[in-house]
């Protein structure tokens, strides 16, 4: 396009963005792939050509955006308006879209109501700050490498496109319902098909509730699809009018849960909105996780082979069977054997004895806990890490180095359990990043010098133990990071959810 000829791959913005890929061009806007020299990470990057309308609105409505703090809408990193080149910079997202999770058809219902409602938190808390979509579709959302939900372009989109509107809460609102129709049907309930999904079917002028289109739809769920984006079916039921109803209605469903796949260092699968790099760009999808198995289809191929297949399962459910006897035997054995009960009697505060009759204790509240700096480390984020859903977090400061950029010894979240406890063990589940050093401090008053060190993990990551190696109790316990790992060139430690074992009084 000549009116963004001047910018060409290998242009440095900002004496930092360098332009690597050119991902797509639309109406003068162009989307790149680049790679922030500074902190050695890709970004997405958008440039507009001279004649692109909207430059203002746009960087307005990124800067408004790049304040949002909710981990599940994507980040903004810079924006910039001059007569020379204008751009906005942000987070470059890896992971599977709606569309593609859909492209083997329709989720299992509670998934595709545990993506929505994570959804609908996030745009919940754009809206408190005046910050809409209007524009929701199934490549805006998205199932990441990290298995979180991210929620892309909330801001930006609408400013880029120049959509308005007088009632933001209710469309966003039925772009939330529009996307739980497509999660749990396949189709798009629209005036035409959208990222390659049919168009919903239609009776009598209106289109089908999901239940109407996939059979073993829970009726609660297409109760909240008609709510949210299907007034001609509501039949005297209320409108769910904002993303906060959408949220409140999908409370109790299952979130997604992350899935233990290992994705290659650099993944190859990129999405992105118009506005933040995901437009599925250079997908290759030897590099996409694996999709549960299908049941195996009936083929006729003569009778030999069917019977040949029949013998061969047929030993390989005995061969199981006998291995599952063998083991449930050796297990029995063990768990009887005198040996066995005299040693865990002899080592009463080993973490084996000790965390057989623990019970996890739902925490009272928590802090960011900063006391070697300004005192708050996002305390506004701290409940995330105990509301008991693995796909939210917490998260540190950013710092620029695995020491705390040498600001301080450490830093932590600090859960107040309500009252004095015995701690038998402490499950956080860090990020997947190596390096970050965590100690476990546990006493009765939140102050630093009263909280004793009672554990300590050396390159912490993912679901990590932390058992104090003697009897241990207080009110309040510290997971405290000494070092925090790197993350695409930035260091920060990452919570996604403490839980917290105590024996009782017993």
């Amino acid at each position: 396009m000549s009116s963004t000829s001047a910018v060409e791959p290998g242009t440095r913005l900002a004496e930092r963005f360098r332009l690597e890929d050119r991902v797509s061009e639309s109406d003068g806007a162009t989307l790149w792939k680049a790679i922030d020299e500074i902190l050695a990470r890709p970004v997405a990057v958008h440039t507009f050509g001279p004649d692109f309308p909207r430059v203002h609105e746009v960087v307005t409505a990124a800067r408004a955006a790049s304040r949002l703090t909710d981990p599940r809408l994507t980040q903004v990193f810079d924006a910039a308006e001059d007569d020379k080149a204008s751009y906005v910079v942000s987070e470059w997202v890896t992971g599977e879209s709606l569309t593609d999770l859909l492209s083997s058809g329709p989720l299992e219902p509670e998934r595709a109501a545990g993506l929505v409602a994570e959804a609908a938190e996030a745009l919940t808390h754009a809206h408190e700050a005046n910050l809409y979509h209007l524009c929701l579709r199934p490549s805006h959302l998205v199932w990441t490498t990290g298995n979180t939900v991210k929620v892309l372009g909330v801001a930006v989109d609408a400013a880029m496109y120049g959509l308005t509107t007088d009632q933001p809460a209710l469309d966003d609102a039925e772009g939330l319902g529009r996307l739980l129709y497509a999660g749990l049907t396949g189709h798009w309930p629209g005036d035409e098909e959208e990222g390659g999904l049919p168009a919903a079917p239609m009776i009598d002028g209106h289109f089908c509730s999901p239940r109407q289109v996939t059979a073993g739809v829970p009726s609660y769920l297409d109760t909240v699809t008609v709510r949210a984006c299907l007034p001609e079916s509501r039949r005297g039921q209320s409108a769910l009018a904002s993303p906060s109803d959408v949220a409140e209605a999908l409370a109790d469903v299952a979130r997604p849960m992350p899935i233990p796949i290992s994705y290659p260092s650099t993944p190859a699968v990129a999405s992105a909105s118009h506005t933040e790099g995901l437009d599925i760009a250079h997908r290759q999808k030897s590099s996409s996780p694996p999709r549960p198995p299908l049941p195996p289809r009936r083929v006729s191929n003569g009778g030999g082979g069917s019977t040949l297949n029949r013998v061969l399962m047929t030993l390989v459910v005995l061969l199981v069977i006998a291995a599952v006897g063998v083991g449930a035997w050796t297990i029995g054995r063990s768990l009887g054997s005198p040996t066995a009960s005299q040693t865990a009697s002899a080592s009463p505060t080993s973490s084996a004895s000790s965390s057989a009759a623990a019970e996890s204790v739902k925490p009272d509240k928590a802090q960011g806990f900063d006391p070697l700096g300004d005192g708050d480390e996002k305390s506004d984020m701290a409940k995330l890490a105990i509301d008991g859903k693995p796909s939210t977090l917490w998260k540190t400061e950013t710092y620029t180095s695995a020491d705390l950029g040498r600001l301080k010894d450490g830093v932590g979240l600090l859960v107040d359990m309500g009252k004095s406890m015995q701690i038998s063990d402490v499950v956080a589940t860090l990020s997947e990043a190596q390096g970050a050093t965590v100690e476990l401090k546990v006493g009765d008053s939140p102050e630093l010098s009263a909280l004793k060190t009672v554990a300590t993990k050396k390159n912490a990551a993912g679901k990590t133990t932390l058992t104090p190696e003697q009897a241990t109790s207080g009110q309040y316990v510290l997971i405290w990071f000494t070092r925090v790992p790197t993350d695409a060139g930035t260091f920060h430690g990452t919570i996604y959810e403490v839980v917290v074992h105590s024996p009782g009084s017993a």
